[in-house]
């Protein structure tokens, strides 16, 4: 290639010998790329340059290992103080992509790694799309996982790319493509191996193809088919949303409605739409609960552990799952038990998810290749991190770890998968106790991506840091959390489900208990959880935490139990179920839920979670708000616990609280950490 044309501080425009201008983008000050004003600014001043001096065709690629461009720099959302303001920058970004758009040479996209959300609509603005065929290259629009939408044309090139439903699965959902996938589809137009990107290249480069209009894609956009089109979104994203939580996918579906995707009021409008919903609380909480998902991925880095071998103890649902879940992150795995044919279930689990997690069938016979069965546990002096995941009691967990301590590796890690049972009591059987650790993980283990890394006052600070070096390699989010009883978020969650039975006792049924926390935005009603659960774990841990919260376990709840009603998983509990689904009946449409049951079941969360912040069962109120978005669902558009608190206002949520001591007793009684609270 010749010498730099035009060289910026994050980008360098270069041209080979057949004048194809090859534009690299670098951040230089992060080890992303995402496109922030001084990043949108050079590439506005390059596009200026390539206007005046065309090339034969313009490829955009990335320098960075991490991807392409991985979107907007969301920092700057955080200092948009009106919705003008923001505007005014989502359309400027708008113009330096139509520019792009306009350029008079064939434009290229040359995708690898990660490519979203602004990096995807940069790529949308090329006439050609080439990615990398690799199992890290991952395409997709996930702003409205933080409370917006496309903003610089991604909302109006997408669908008359692909189509309206295609390209509202994409945009409603935020859900990311591989490159086969996105070919398939049609968002890019080849996926090639690494070592054919330069021919691809230059094919489309020097003898580029003709772009043909799908009919049938252009009608999916037309003003007589959106309104029809229109209803079937609405009723897909009422079916999951609700528009007063999350407007932003809604507030799509209305612009291209209204707009299409053929007029330049459907970029005024994408624009003024997108400025209007980032000053919103949704946008405002989402964004904070983005920063915070960083922020535990963070708190892995803070140790260089490396892990190769992990050896579970148990096999039951929650060992078993543990253990298949890291060998399908790559990791070898033996999972031990007594007998074989406890481990069999486990196996055959652990295929059932390789199947639906990697695809590919040679990547599932790797993963399963790497989970062995251990009845004798050989595993045991090999292990890296060993994970004990046996019967929750006491003297058991306590025979066992003083017999890893005298078998595993000095360095290893020696990890309970405990829910109830402090640290310190387990670690009384050990020599040193400081290597004991609890890593708490939640059911399902798939689908859960919290982990809590339990510390004592004996844990040695570098285990700590070791294991949520371990919990991040396995694609999990640490949270360091103080050894006591139901750690945070069961102790935060069970308040809520015992007030959810106690409503059942009192005569309000349990759809309308589940109605009402959802109406709160939690994303499953607690009578409906508890079941899920299995109400027998339920009632175990109830029986373990009721003395700490100075609650009775309700004697509706033993009795299911003592009835082998234990749930989904026998197809009675509080619920009959069917083909797996409850058989709720249904509320008169138009029901109104008393306020009342919404108070009760939010205020009980909140009031436990300022108790735990109290006691500093996490270091501050970010992390314990991380703690019960991420571990339990507290709803995220608020935020978390006690960012509610802070948005709904301190005082009114005291006054609440003491009204509903005055009518339902001492469980409402405000925790002393209210009055350490800030009213800001």
């Amino acid at each position: 290639m010749s010498e730099n044309k035009l060289t910026n501080h994050h980008w360098d425009l270069t041209h080979d010998e057949s004048n194809i201008a090859w534009l690299t983008i670098d951040r230089q000050d992060t080890s992303v790329n995402t496109l922030n004003e001084e990043v949108m600014r050079e590439l506005a001043h390059i596009i200026d340059y390539l206007e005046q001096h065309i090339p034969e065709a313009l490829v955009i690629q990335s320098a960075k290992k991490t991807g392409f461009i991985v979107g907007a720099d969301i920092e700057q959302f955080q200092k948009i103080k009106t919705a003008e303001e923001a505007t005014q920058l989502i359309r400027s970004g708008q113009d330096i992509f139509n520019k792009l758009s306009a350029l008079k040479c064939p434009t290229i996209a040359l995708i690898k790694g990660f490519c979203l959300g602004g990096g995807l609509e940069l790529a949308l603005a090329c006439r050609y799309r080439i990615a990398i065929d690799t199992k890290e290259t991952r395409l997709g629009l996930p702003e409205v996982k933080l409370g917006i939408h496309p903003g610089w044309g991604g909302t109006i090139r997408l669908p008359q790319l692909i189509g309206a439903p295609k390209a509202m699965d994409l945009i409603l959902t935020g859900r990311m493509l591989r490159a086969k996938p996105a070919q398939k589809m049609g968002l890019i137009n080849a996926a090639v191996p690494e070592r054919l990107a330069m021919e691809a290249i230059k094919h489309f480069a020097l003898n580029p193809p003709k772009l043909k209009k799908s009919k049938l894609i252009m009608m999916t956009n037309s003003s007589l088919i959106r309104p029809l089109l229109g209803k079937m979104f609405y009723r897909q994203l009422n079916k999951k949303i609700k528009r007063e939580h999350y407007p932003a996918p809604f507030k799509v579906v209305d612009n291209w409605i209204e707009q299409g995707v053929d007029s330049k009021q459907a970029y005024i409008q994408e624009a003024q739409s997108i400025g209007q919903l980032i000053v919103t609380p949704t946008a405002r909480h989402l964004v904070k609960i983005f920063f915070l998902q960083e922020r535990l991925k963070n708190l892995g880095k803070k140790s260089n552990f490396k892990l190769q071998h992990v050896h579970v103890i148990g096999a039951g649902t929650m060992g078993g799952d543990i253990a298949a879940w890291c060998a399908i992150k790559g990791y070898q795995v033996t999972l031990q038990d007594q007998k074989p044919e406890w481990i069999g279930p486990a196996i055959k689990r652990a295929h059932q998810l390789a199947k639906k997690r990697l695809k590919a069938p040679h990547e599932i016979t790797q993963a399963l290749d790497r989970l062995m069965p251990d009845v004798l546990g050989e595993g045991i002096e090999k292990a890296d991190v060993i994970i004990e995941a046996v019967t929750e009691k006491l003297e058991i967990k306590q025979q066992l770890f003083a017999q890893l301590e005298a078998r595993a590796k000095p360095n290893a890690l020696l990890a309970t998968n405990t829910s109830t049972i402090p640290l310190e009591e387990i670690a009384l059987s050990l020599k040193n106790s400081s290597r004991l650790v609890g890593i708490h993980f939640f059911n399902p283990v798939s689908m859960m991506p919290l982990v809590e890394v339990i510390y004592s006052k004996n844990t040695e600070e570098k285990i700590i840091h070791q294991a949520s070096a371990f919990v991040k390699q396995i694609d999990k989010l640490p949270i360091p959390v103080k050894s006591s009883p139901g750690f945070l978020v069961n102790r935060i969650l069970l308040p809520y489900m015992l007030e959810a039975v106690t409503l059942l006792e009192e005569g309000v049924s349990g759809p309308m208990i589940d109605k009402a926390a959802v109406e709160f935005g939690m994303p499953m009603g607690p009578i409906e959880l508890a079941d899920v659960v299995g109400l027998d774990i339920c009632l175990a841990a109830l029986e373990k935490l009721s003395g700490h919260l100075g609650t009775p376990v309700p004697i509706q709840l033993k009795s299911l139990v003592e009835q082998k009603r234990l749930g989904k998983k026998t197809n009675h509990g509080f619920y009959e179920y069917k083909n797996g689904k409850p058989q709720k009946g249904k509320l008169p449409k138009n029901v109104v839920i008393p306020k009342d049951i919404i108070d009760r079941l939010s205020l009980r969360m909140v009031n436990e979670a300022v108790a735990c912040l109290r006691e500093e069962i996490v270091s501050d109120g970010d992390l314990l708000d991380a703690g019960a978005v991420f571990g339990f669902g507290f709803p995220p558009f608020r935020g978390g616990p006690i960012q509610y608190i802070h948005t709904e206002g301190l005082i009114k949520l005291k006054d609440q609280l003491n009204t509903l001591e005055k009518r339902y007793g001492q469980r409402f009684i405000k925790d002393k950490g209210w009055d350490e609270l800030s009213v800001a």
